[in-house]
């Protein structure tokens, strides 16, 4: 665990949920946690909760991700003020689920803003100093419906299938390299994300023995940092699911459609 002491870790999406415990991980075993999101507020009281519980001090920028041109800034007030990054948690994303006949462009685009192009820059904001020093490690979190699409998330699904092709495309980019990137790809988890995702509460009801907890993702996110595992699927029976249909899709359907149509 030695390995992040003294190590910048910077987490997208840090405000709520699984980027904030991250966080807090980050801090008590001995990184620099540098919190970026939207909500200036939340990460300054973020950033007092880690001082105050683990001694550590966590630096903040407030980003929207849907920004390039702020990208852009706030990755270059890291690299002047902090320093090199050794590790970049791409966690900032949001979903919506509706079937497409019912859904709005302004969440279609948002999505694909936030998820995708948003992940897709921040990444490329970090991969020239790490190809200098040849070393570091970029995590993106993707889903495990990135993998096993299911009805009602034809969006967002799409979005996570395109962090997947990314990660894959860029680690084979990089093979050379001493740097590492990794696609965690988790089932639903007990965060806000659905007060968003599922205004009406009938899939959290539905899904609700299959849900992860936040506390049990985020510590494995962490323990991720310390490896050079490519891939972390979240739970593993998912990934077995997503398998069998890339195997046998008719097959997957019959026996998986009920359990992924509960949205």
């Amino acid at each position: 665990m030695q390995y992040l002491q003294n190590k910048n870790i910077v987490i997208t999406g840090a405000s709520s949920g699984i980027g904030e415990k991250i966080a807090h991980n980050v801090a008590q075993l001995g990184g620099r946690p540098i919190l970026l999101a939207r909500s200036d507020k939340k990460l300054q009281e973020i950033c007092a909760q880690i001082q105050h519980t683990t001694g550590r001090q966590a630096i903040y920028y407030p980003l929207d991700v849907r920004d390039q041109q702020q990208i852009k800034e706030v990755f270059t007030k890291i690299y002047n003020e902090v320093g090199f990054i050794d590790v970049l948690i791409n966690n900032a994303g949001f979903g919506v689920f509706d079937y497409l006949h019912e859904a709005n462009m302004t969440d279609i685009n948002g999505m694909f803003d936030v998820n995708v192009i948003g992940l897709i820059a921040c990444t490329q904001e970090v991969l020239p100093s790490m190809m200098e020093q040849n070393k570091g490690h970029i995590i993106n979190i993707a889903s495990i419906a990135g993998k096993l699409a299911t009805a009602k998330s034809s969006v967002y699904s799409a979005t996570k299938h395109a962090v997947l092709g990314f990660t894959n495309s860029l680690r084979m980019e990089l093979a050379n390299t001493n740097i590492t990137i990794s696609a965690v790809n988790p089932g639903p988890i007990e965060t806000n994300f659905f007060a968003i995702a599922d205004k009406s509460g009938s899939y959290v009801q539905n899904v609700q023995k299959y849900i992860l907890s936040s506390d049990e993702v985020a510590n494995k996110i962490t323990k991720l940092m310390l490896t050079k595992k490519r891939e972390l699927n979240l739970p593993r029976w998912m990934n077995w699911g997503s398998n069998l249909y890339h195997l046998f899709p008719g097959i997957a359907d019959k026996l998986m459609g009920k359990i992924l149509s509960k949205k």
